[in-house]
């Protein structure tokens, strides 16, 4: 059994924490499995929203699928979860992932 299997494996069986929801997110968006890791993220930062770590492969994902906007905003949330955090380096990194789909969305208009 390969490493998605078996987090879903322990999801199936009742565990269910934004760890593990980050972790079986991340795998998915690593296999390209972009849709079905979306709503594990979407979870993980709606279980703990201070989890800057999700927020920001969240938003990468819905970049990766194309929603620009989507993943503008959801960068808009993780750099706020990172600053309440002190991740001054996630922060940093989300801004830059932020800008780079505003300028999608401006080229896109």
């Amino acid at each position: 059994m390969g490493m998605i299997e078996n987090l879903e494996a322990m999801l199936a069986s009742g565990q269910d924490n934004a760890l593990l929801r980050f972790t079986l997110g991340s795998a998915l968006f690593k296999a390209g499995k972009l849709a079905y890791a979306v709503e594990h993220l979407r979870t993980a930062v709606e279980q703990d929203p201070d989890y800057s770590a999700a927020w920001k492969i969240y938003g990468k994902t819905l970049q990766a699928l194309g929603d620009q906007q989507a993943a503008r905003e959801v960068f808009e949330s993780g750099i706020a979860a990172a600053t309440r955090k002190g991740d001054l380096q996630a922060a940093k990194e989300m801004t830059v992932f932020q800008k780079r789909a505003q300028k999608a969305i401006d080229a896109g208009s």
